[in-house]
């Protein structure tokens, strides 16, 4: 092979590191060393001089560690074998990276497991171009940006799961919250992921999420979703309507189900049972509203509490009713006079006429109409 005159850079610009591709070097042969690169001689897989950019003509005075080792003729021009490579310090920043699936973690507010998928983006350049190729280019000839996110997607990705969810049980964030704490989270995990870089020389610029979030139909997600539903509607109506409603539905479909306690109700066993399932359902509306408190800090006072009435109509017992329920019936000719009621309070059940804030309604039913 012809003895190389001229040593120079021709890889590609996506290459962080080249090698020139032959070995047969000679003292006096120029070699040249682009801006922003970094040449390397290297000989029996150890690096020996270094040079910055420049044009150089080869002596033992300039490469002085290879000429020892080589033992190279001082003011020669003797041929020898040597590797060179260069090293590009340009900053690369478009390269993305992504979870190729979706993150397990759970919420730190609302205690469900969720899956979040993380993407972004990140710059990097080679600091210790010398740390660098002894760490990393080992036997390889071309070492590409692809190279090295190859090389390191792995660890990216394993350090994101982690550093994910350590930011967010740390601040208390809840998955519902991550639009607004981007920022953040990118600063955390870029301070992290960069000192992991910087063992092979490199330093990671500018990185950053594009976007975090969950799969379409997530169990855990809409869990949440659910929950903060239901905190709002407490919010919006008080504790006491929603425990109301939530008694109403469970009564009314245990009503309509033959051969559970609202069909026995309908038999007329019902008084005790329906009491008892009544604070059956009260005690599960209040657990759930406990649990409910500690994801709402403001909630607004609740409003007075409501008068329920139970009545006796056809020997079927109904209720807890509203007073304004109670009116209707009362109007419709449904619940009458003798009707019997019982509210709390009351010892015992009574006519509907005995009691005092329903006698006013009475006297809004007309009579019933002449005998013609």
């Amino acid at each position: 092979m012809a003895i190389i005159d001229v040593v120079n850079y021709r890889g590609g610009e996506q290459d962080f590191v080249w090698r020139f591709p032959s070995q047969d070097l000679r003292l006096g042969s120029k070699l040249v060393v682009n801006t922003d690169q970094v040449a390397f001689f290297v000989s029996g897989g150890k690096i020996h001089d270094q040079f910055g950019p420049g044009t150089y003509t080869l002596s033992t005075d300039n490469i002085p560690v290879l000429g020892k080792v080589l033992n190279l003729v001082y003011g020669g021009n003797s041929p020898f074998q040597a590797e060179v490579w260069f090293v590009n310090l340009v900053s690369k920043l478009d390269n993305k990276w992504g979870t190729p699936e979706p993150i397990q973690l759970e919420d730190p507010k609302y205690k469900v497991i969720v899956h979040l998928r993380a993407f972004g983006q990140f710059g990097l350049k080679i600091a210790d171009p010398r740390l660098f190729l002894e760490k990393l280019v080992g036997t390889l000839t071309v070492f590409t940006t692809d190279k090295i996110l190859a090389y390191f997607i792995g660890n990216i990705i394993s350090s994101v799961t982690t550093l994910i969810s350590q930011k967010l049980i740390k601040d208390n964030v809840s998955v519902l919250e991550i639009p607004g704490e981007l920022e953040a989270l990118s600063g955390f995990c870029g301070a992290k992921i960069a000192d992991e870089f910087t063992k092979y020389g490199i330093d990671i610029l500018n990185f950053y999420f594009i976007s975090i979030n969950t799969p379409a139909n997530d169990p855990g997600m809409l869990a949440i979703e659910k929950a903060k539903e239901k905190a709002m509607y407490i919010n919006t109506v008080g504790r006491d309507v929603y425990s109301y409603d939530n008694s109403m539905d469970v009564m009314q479909k245990a009503a309509g189900n033959p051969g559970t306690a609202g069909g026995m109700m309908g038999a007329g066993l019902g008084m005790g049972m329906g009491v008892g399932l009544g604070h059956q359902m009260g005690n599960m509306s209040n657990q759930l509203n406990t649990n409910l408190d500690q994801h709402q800090n403001n909630l607004t006072p609740p409003p007075p509490p409501l008068v329920q009435y139970h009545v006796l109509i056809n020997n079927v017992q109904q209720g807890p009713l509203d007073l304004s329920v109670v009116q209707d019936l009362i109007t419709k000719n449904t619940l009458q006079k003798e009707t019997y009621v019982w509210k709390p309070g009351m010892a015992n059940w009574e006519k509907a006429v005995s009691v005092s804030e329903l006698q006013n309604f009475f006297m809004l039913v007309p009579p019933p109409p002449p005998i013609s």
